[in-house]
């Protein structure tokens, strides 16, 4: 893909992106986005279907960013959340939209499915008596719970550090409840 054909695509998911943060998605016509972006209706043809293609696309890009960052040999719940919270730093417009729409099961279910595919690959090394079951009830419970922890950070606008968020899940998913309330 050339430079210009980068640039198109670029520029046209930012203003679908910066259209979201102001208006709801529905209310977002491709006319706007192309006037927005600059370009004309041709292009922005030229590289999406429609608004939902783009939308589809733009979660896309996000997941497989996503996908990419176990980097680590070996992790600890924290720093494998470091690293998937570090991406969501990096795309917080595009999270904060994400996670603002309510029936967004299409993006939660590509994080969920990038955390469980880690989490199985690991629990099955630590553990090789682990069943199919026993892997996937242990993720469902610690993933809810994370992603609301996630989901809370998200809405107030990230206003903590991903670090001690990523410590608060890990602490959350190995020692449960009791001990975090207790701790002061």
């Amino acid at each position: 893909m050339d430079r210009r054909s980068k640039y198109s695509i670029n520029v046209i998911k930012e203003s679908f992106l910066d259209l979201l943060v102001d208006n709801d998605f529905n209310s977002i016509t491709i006319t706007k986005i192309c006037e927005k972006a600059d370009v004309n209706r041709t292009t922005f043809y030229k590289y999406f279907i429609d608004i939902y293609d783009l939308l589809e696309k733009v979660q896309l890009d996000f997941i497989n960013e996503l996908k990419g960052t176990p980097k680590k040999e070996k992790y600890t719940v924290s720093s494998f959340a470091d690293e998937l919270l570090e991406v969501f730093i990096k795309n917080q417009k595009l999270v904060k939209i994400l996670f603002e729409t309510n029936n967004n099961i299409f993006f939660l279910e590509g994080v969920l499915d990038v955390a469980y595919n880690k989490c199985k690959e690991v629990w099955t090394l630590q553990n090789s008596s682990l069943n199919e079951q026993d892997i996937e009830d242990a993720s469902v419970f610690i993933f809810n719970g994370a992603l609301g922890i996630i989901n809370a950070w998200v809405r107030n606008d990230f206003d903590r550090d991903y670090h001690e968020i990523a410590q608060i899940i890990e602490s959350l998913s190995y020692y449960g409840i009791k001990p975090f309330i207790e701790k002061k």
